[in-house]
């Protein structure tokens, strides 16, 4: 149901300063400030190897936390500029990060001419998160 749904909405253009956490199929170029190191974890979901990295990227109305997996990682180089296309908002530890997601593609693109405002840091405002139950949860206790 969620791939259609997803499938279905048109991406907009969006500047880093206008992301919201309700923001979902946008499309956003920013240029890459720094990068953190390569983590190695193992998924929850099917308990496979992957490498995480961060990225602080942005434009002139702000910047944000960029999650980046596998191979996305060397798509982004620090002073680079990037395009994420059908990205999406996402929570993480309470602070807001843009997210490539399976429905959106991350690629080089022309660089940014304009400065990063890096002093509107859209990860820095921590927002509280509603507590998720587990998967196995079902709303009732177990005897």
């Amino acid at each position: 149901m969620s791939e259609k749904f997803y499938g279905e909405r048109k991406p907009v253009e969006s500047k880093v300063g206008q992301l919201t956490l309700s923001s979902k199929a946008v499309n956003v170029t920013a240029k890459v400030v720094s990068k953190s190191e390569v983590k190695n974890v193992t998924s929850g979901k099917d308990g496979m190897p992957h490498q995480v990295c961060d990225a602080l990227v942005g434009d002139s109305t702000g910047c944000i936390v960029l999650t980046l997996w596998d191979k996305n990682i060397d798509v982004a180089d620090v002073g680079g500029t990037v395009r994420v296309e059908n990205g999406y908002v996402s929570l993480y530890r309470g602070n807001m990060r843009l997210n490539v997601g399976r429905f959106g593609k991350i690629e080089k693109t022309e660089t940014l001419e304009e400065e990063v405002n890096t002093e509107n840091n859209l990860s820095e405002k921590v927002y509280e998160q509603p507590f998720r139950r587990s998967r196995g949860y079902r709303g009732y206790r177990r005897y």
